[in-house]
């Protein structure tokens, strides 16, 4: 699966990339630098994997989640996003409990009329609660 998406956003494979695409395709919340960082069995230094997040989110691989910490948080992009446009106005959650970030993606922002003078390039919404894992404790 992980070859695939390289092909498609014409990206050559190496080690970093497809360890790091790795924790994502197989994580269902959305992961930070440090979070890949604990991840990842072999060390590959900070800056390494800090421009693998940065061209994967330049091609449209990965999106960038705000949430209220102020560390910026990546997620796959589920749909065909590319280099010139991506996809991800979704709603994203977070878990007051675990504070797991996860995406809503068939939860789509709601548009909102544009200001005149103004011109929108990207829209977080961020919904706060408790996830049904930290429910159940």
């Amino acid at each position: 699966m992980t070859d695939n998406i390289f092909k498609k956003h014409n990206l050559r494979i190496t080690d970093i990339r497809k360890e790091v695409l790795d924790c994502f395709v197989q994580s269902d919340i959305a992961l930070s630098h440090s979070d890949i960082e604990l991840l990842l069995f072999k060390e590959y230094d900070r800056v390494t994997i800090y421009r693998t997040l940065n061209s994967f989110l330049e091609k449209g691989i990965l999106h960038k989640v705000f949430d209220d910490s102020g560390v910026a948080k990546f997620a796959l992009c589920k749909y065909d996003c590319n280099e010139h446009q991506h996809n991800d106005n979704h709603v994203h959650f977070k878990c007051e409990v675990c504070s797991k970030v996860i995406c809503f993606h068939d939860m789509q922002i709601p548009h909102l009329p544009v200001l005149k003078g103004f011109s929108i390039h990207h829209i977080n919404l961020l919904v706060q609660g408790v996830c049904p894992e930290c429910q159940v404790q």
